[in-house]
């Protein structure tokens, strides 16, 4: 396979998950989401959709860096196997969060998904300095979403 066709299926697959993941995600005028309590400091709803879009694509060039890249098959593997249990927990969380409305049960998933991408960039860092750096927004992201849900969760508890 050539690189172009790797690196349309590697931003497709992250954006994909993403888009389904989003699915589950309203949170329009009138959904649990918007009765809930929420800090001072929670971004507004426009910002979630940009931002997830750009991390999904950055993750996806973070995977084509690995997928092309001349690293033992075994090195390989391992951080695309990292790569996905991260992505299914992304998706994961957006199920229990908004559509089954579990923030306690979220915060507890959020958190093994940070586990999981921080395991996630060392294993791509061992492969491409690059491509680890390239999830440092999505780790970054994720651990302000780790502390906006404890906060929502312990305000609404």
């Amino acid at each position: 396979m050539n690189n172009t066709s790797k690196l349309i299926i590697s931003i497709i697959i992250p954006v994909a998950i993403g888009a389904t993941a989003g699915f589950f995600t309203t949170t329009g005028v009138g959904s649990w989401f918007q009765t809930i309590n929420k800090p001072s400091w929670n971004p507004p709803s426009w910002i979630f959709g940009p931002v997830w879009t750009t991390l999904y694509i950055l993750m996806g060039i973070a995977l084509f860096l690995v997928w092309k890249s001349d690293a033992s098959e075994v090195q390989k593997k391992t951080a695309i196997l990292l790569f996905a249990v991260q992505l299914v927990l992304n998706f994961c969380w957006s199920f229990i969060f908004f559509n089954q409305e579990q923030p306690g049960w979220a915060f507890v998933e959020i958190v093994v998904m940070w586990v999981a991408i921080l395991l996630t960039i060392f294993a791509f860092g061992n492969i491409s300095k690059t491509a680890a750096w390239l999830l440092v927004p999505y780790i970054s992201w994720v651990s302000f979403a780790t502390i906006l849900n404890y906060t929502i969760w312990k305000l609404n508890s």
